[in-house]
């Protein structure tokens, strides 16, 4: 068949030909794909364990908030479900606050986009104006999205709120509970009591907790529709990128 494909090979200045099934109107739709390589592979590997330690802490946290009724007619003392699930809490809790400190030292010797999540350009007028930008195209008011090689500002904003600052949030107001089962003269009970006592006792910092499951929660829903929408209507990749680490532009316009 006919060299078609726009992309011009390394020796010879050849094309690469496409698969035999081309027709006319997949050659008018033909781009010359650019990539950038942008999410290193430790900030992949957190990325997921991250994840799957949120969804096993949202899980757990509920049920503790909320036990399930029990189904077993035996002594307490033959039935472990309760402490299974309090189990996998406190290990996800650990696994999470260990990639999260794992993740800010990635912050200072990774790429440039490894720190994103961790400072905003307040302080800039132009981000500002992006800001604004990509909330127009969210709420369907702009046509054309930008194309970012790291997050679009909207989505730094959301993630610095819901991830560097509700995970921080998370992590010490949980620890701030777990103490209390430490007892007193522990490490744990020695830094974090204070707090505990200081928003109102121990029930007050179970609840203002568990609140924070149910903003992570909606953030989790945000987080998955939008990287779906983005991947299907906007001009680059989003999905496969937290998987490869490249980020592919599908267009050649550079604005």
């Amino acid at each position: 068949m006919t060299d078609v494909s726009p992309d011009r090979g390394a020796a010879g200045g050849q094309h690469h030909p496409l698969t035999g099934d081309l027709t006319e109107e997949d050659r008018a739709t033909i781009t010359r794909n650019s990539s950038v390589y942008v999410y290193e592979a430790p900030v992949r590997l957190w990325h997921w364990i991250n994840a799957a330690a949120i969804l096993v802490l949202c899980v757990t946290g509920y049920l503790i908030g909320r036990p399930l009724p029990s189904v077993e007619m035996s002594e307490a003392t033959h039935q472990f479900v309760f402490g299974y699930i309090r189990f996998a809490h406190f290990a996800a809790a650990m696994i999470m606050t260990v990639g999260f400190f794992g993740r800010i030292y990635w912050s200072f010797v990774g790429n440039h986009h490894s720190r994103q999540m961790f400072k905003l350009p307040l302080l800039n007028r132009h981000w500002w104006a992006e800001v604004w930008d990509e909330a127009r195209w969210y709420m369907f008011l702009n046509k054309r999205p930008k194309k970012y090689v790291g997050h679009n500002p909207l989505a730094q904003v959301a993630m610095f709120f819901f991830m560097t600052v509700g995970m921080t949030f998370m992590i010490v107001t949980g620890f701030a509970i777990y103490a209390e089962a430490e007892g007193a003269g522990s490490l744990l009970e020695t830094v974090l009591g204070p707090l505990r006592d200081l928003v109102g006792g121990s029930q007050t910092m179970h609840q203002i907790h568990r609140l924070g499951m149910w903003a992570i929660v909606i953030f989790m829903i945000i987080h998955i529709y939008a990287a779906i929408r983005e991947d299907i209507m906007s001009r680059q990749t989003m999905v496969s990128t937290m998987i490869s680490g490249t980020r592919t532009f599908k267009d050649d316009d550079p604005d």
